[in-house]
């Protein structure tokens, strides 16, 4: 057995000063690379599939190579950290994800940026929880609600600024500079990370790798982000490319548990599920995220289609949801000291629980303000959302086994993500076309409403085809929005359902520490 020369964090002083202030911004700076990366993508596909000449279903392999990679590496955190340590682990994180960045730009055909976006992904995955743990020892414990705040201020907002700078970059530069940013910016935080944190490098230890548990964690959480992500493309269980998935996913699952509770040196430590506050915490943030990341995919999803909205346009309606995200974040770290974070979270709740009837009473006629109202009141949502609940799930964790449990939350939360995006998508969509059905019966010469709309659409100076496709085209935007609304009514009331679940936790002012769970 080695030991790294700095020791355990618990030896370690906070940071002070100058270093302090370097220090996290360096980790923010890595963070908000990161996340930026996961949505950063989505609005430049057309530009990448059309300069690559390949079809747009083709292009969206460029997405999910990078999270399935992702979702594979997350949960490896805590096994890597014992091997390597963590300011090492962290720098060549970093480093190896601006060199796949830098290829990713210069990929010469989708084959290869695939492949590139598989590293990229695969070499992300220790960044966002050892960036969590490296700021945590960085502040007195006194102090960590306001070290939560600032790294969750970052994982907030990038999701918010990556479609907007990635349909910015694509317009009016090119698509590779959407993968080009992150070189400047990943090598000033590796600089000053390495800089800062070098001599507080935790301790190691030889591991021995387990080779078999390794399979089948990528076996299984392959196949189902593969199944996630295609799955409304192919049509879900009558495609048998998705029974596949799906059945493989589910019995590599089963092995994947019963041999890592087994194993004496399982590459996920699964022990952490013995905690209460992890899994009342890791529980209700992943279920509330993916209802939030629901939201998030079916909103500028319907500004596009139905609304006429610009990819740029839609952004700019959805980013006011980082104002009160950012205004807040501070102030509700310093209250974690004093507020029971069960009470800040169940205030989330409500608030998200809020915004989703807001949405649910949206028409095809709302203007700019009624948009943009939800999305403000969002922010707060979100701020009193992942501060508490991290905080919960971290509550009474030594040090060192910090960075596995925010690995492991994580890829709860990016599998939860995916999750509902699927679910939503698919849910919205398919209560389209029935409600299309049905609002298309009312379209008969006996209906009033129907001939009054035909007879104005007739005298405007259309043609019966295009008369026809009008109507058609204001019933599809009625079913749209109405398949929208109940999506939103729904989440809603499951937003709600989420405060039963959150007071399981155990009744503490939940700051992470050496305190007993």
């Amino acid at each position: 057995m080695t030991q790294a020369s700095a020791g355990a964090p618990r030896a370690l002083q906070p940071l002070q000063g100058g270093s302090l202030v370097l220090g996290t911004l360096a980790l923010s700076l890595a963070t908000f690379m990161n996340v930026l990366d996961t949505t950063i993508a989505n609005v430049s596909l057309p530009a990448i599939a059309g300069d690559l000449g390949v079809a747009p279903s083709q292009g969206t392999w460029v997405i999910t190579s990078f999270a399935v990679a992702n979702a594979i590496a997350v949960p490896l955190t805590g096994w890597l950290t014992q091997r390597f340590g963590q300011v090492r682990l962290f720098v060549t994180s970093v480093l190896l994800f601006v060199l796949a960045s830098l290829l990713c730009g210069l990929a010469p055909n989708l084959e290869m940026l695939i492949a590139f976006r598989i590293v990229q992904g695969a070499v992300a995955g220790p960044m966002i929880p050892l960036s969590q743990a490296l700021l945590l020892s960085s502040y007195p414990p006194t102090k960590s609600g306001i070290a939560l705040a600032l790294w969750s201020m970052t994982t907030m907002v990038a999701p918010v600024v990556g479609p907007i700078l990635g349909g910015w970059l694509s317009d009016n530069l090119s698509w590779p500079w959407i993968f080009y940013i992150n070189i400047p910016v990943g090598l000033l935080a590796a600089w000053a990370t390495w800089r800062i944190y070098r001599p507080r490098e935790t301790a190691t230890r030889i591991v021995p790798i387990d080779r078999l548990g390794l399979v089948l964690l990528v076996l299984w959480v392959g196949a189902l982000q593969i199944m996630l992500d295609k799955g409304k493309e192919l049509d879900w269980f009558n495609s048998w490319e998705i029974i596949a998935l799906g059945v493989t996913a589910l019995i590599a699952f089963v092995v994947f548990l019963v041999w890592e509770l087994t194993e004496e040196h399982p590459v996920v430590d699964l022990s952490l599920f013995r905690r209460r506050n992890f899994v009342t915490g890791t529980m209700t943030l992943s279920l509330a995220y993916g209802l939030f990341f629901g939201g998030i995919v079916i909103i500028p999803m319907w500004l596009q289609t139905q609304m006429g909205y610009t990819a740029t346009l839609a952004g700019l309606v959805t980013a006011p949801v980082g104002i009160l995200a950012l205004l807040l974040s501070p102030i509700i770290g310093k209250s974690l000291a004093k507020v029971d974070p069960r009470a800040i979270a169940s205030l989330s709740f409500v608030i998200l629980a809020g915004v989703s009837f807001l949405r649910a009473d949206f028409t095809t006629g709302a203007d700019t303000w009624t948009l943009v109202l939800p999305q403000l009141i969002l922010g707060a949502g979100m701020a009193t959302l992942f501060l508490p609940l991290t905080s919960i799930l971290l509550a009474g964790l030594p040090p060192q086994s910090i960075p596995a449990a925010s690995g492991l939350s994580n890829f709860c939360r990016i599998t939860a993500g995916a999750f509902g995006t699927s679910i939503a998508t698919t849910a919205w969509e398919n209560r389209t076309t029935l409600h299309h059905t049905q609002l298309v019966e009312h379209l008969t010469p006996y209906d009033p409403l129907a001939t009054q709309a035909r007879d104005s659409l007739a005298s405007a100076g259309l043609s019966p085809d295009q008369t026809l496709g009008n109507l058609d085209r204001l019933v599809n935007n009625q079913a749209s929005m109405i398949a929208a609304n109940e999506y939103f009514w729904v989440s809603g009331f499951l937003f709600l359902s989420l405060l039963a679940i959150i007071w399981l936790a155990k009744p503490r002012t939940a700051t992470p520490g050496p305190a007993k769970a």
